[in-house]
């Protein structure tokens, strides 16, 4: 990696994947409309290390989007803490913020109307961002971003021209032309088919892997499971489930796909928040004929906890 790349995913500083890039502490967000309260976040945890690639799963209405924004620098939270890359953004100002979002955090939505301007080459939309940052040489920076999306033989094409994924993988390039330490993307393949999913995952890979960009993707769809270690799976607003892959992406690179999920590739790890709650999943629960709102016994058996039904 040469020095201009440096700056990627906290490589100047040393950091590895045991540091936090992101941590959030007892997040909480209330929307008020009217006399109407919804309650996003209930208190939510999450530790993402530094150049780690991973997911956050969720149903609408879960949370995960308010979360994205929240750590993007977009929203604030109402309670709670939150660090990226060592710096407390509710200590943010807003010079602060916008200089966070222009060089720190990369944005890549599932609306291509958010990442591009539609009569302008994929080149010269990925100069544009360097041009607001002030960025000298953006032009060849720009082409070798196209090369590493693998979009060079299209870097004069109007995006109009472009497919669906491949205005995805142009605005990635967007995202990383700032040398972010952080890369956020909202649904990126929910709008292409299967396989220019796979390779708009095969792009993050790639990035994550050369570069060391930390990326956190946000997503409703489970199989985005076979694209990363780990992923993290959101249910009213709190951190619900841990799913870790059992050999690392890295070790089976060119067998992972979208479109193959494999139920034994990740272990399911229950999370416990600090107030002591656990949220069980809701086909356990139903296994042993419980829901939502029934009572249970929780008894300890030596070193395990075992829910019953209450006349057990």
């Amino acid at each position: 990696m040469s020095s201009e790349q440096a700056p990627y995913g906290g490589a100047e500083t040393g950091a590895n994947v045991s540091e936090g890039m992101i941590r959030c502490d007892d997040l909480v967000k209330i929307y008020k409309t009217g006399d109407i309260e919804v309650v996003a976040l209930r208190g939510l945890d999450l530790v993402v290390g530094a150049g780690e690639m991973m997911a956050i799963i969720g149903n609408s209405g879960s949370g995960k989007s308010t979360l994205l924004n929240i750590i993007g620098g977009l929203d604030k939270p109402t309670a709670g803490r939150i660090t990226v890359a060592g710096r407390n953004l509710l200590k943010f100002d807003d010079k602060d913020l916008i200089d966070y979002r222009r060089k720190t955090v990369g944005f890549v939505w599932q609306n291509n109307a958010r990442n591009l301007i539609p009569y302008l080459s994929a080149l010269d939309n990925v100069e544009v961002p360097m041009s607001i940052a002030g960025i000298s040489k953006k032009r060849e920076r720009a082409r070798e971003l196209l090369d590493i999306v693998g979009l060079g033989h299209r870097m004069h094409s109007k995006t109009t021209e472009l497919s669906g994924g491949e205005q995805q993988r142009v605005a990635i390039a967007i995202a990383i032309a700032n040398q972010p330490k952080l890369l956020l993307a909202d649904e990126p393949t929910g709008n292409v088919d299967t396989k220019a999913a796979n390779i708009v995952f095969q792009v993050f890979r790639e990035i994550n892997r050369t570069l060391g960009v930390t990326i956190v993707v946000v997503t409703h769809d489970r199989r985005i499971a076979r694209a990363v270690d780990r992923y993290i799976a959101i249910r009213d607003g709190r951190t619900s489930s841990e799913f870790v892959r059992r050999t690392s992406y890295t070790d089976e690179f060119a067998e992972i796909t979208i479109t193959t999920p494999d139920e034994e590739s990740h272990v399911e790890l229950a999370v416990i928040d600090r107030a002591g709650r656990l949220q069980l999943p809701k086909e356990y629960l139903e296994q042993i004929g419980l829901s939502g709102k029934d009572k249970c016994r929780v008894e300890v058996e030596g070193n395990r906890i075992v829910i019953l039904k209450p006349d057990e």
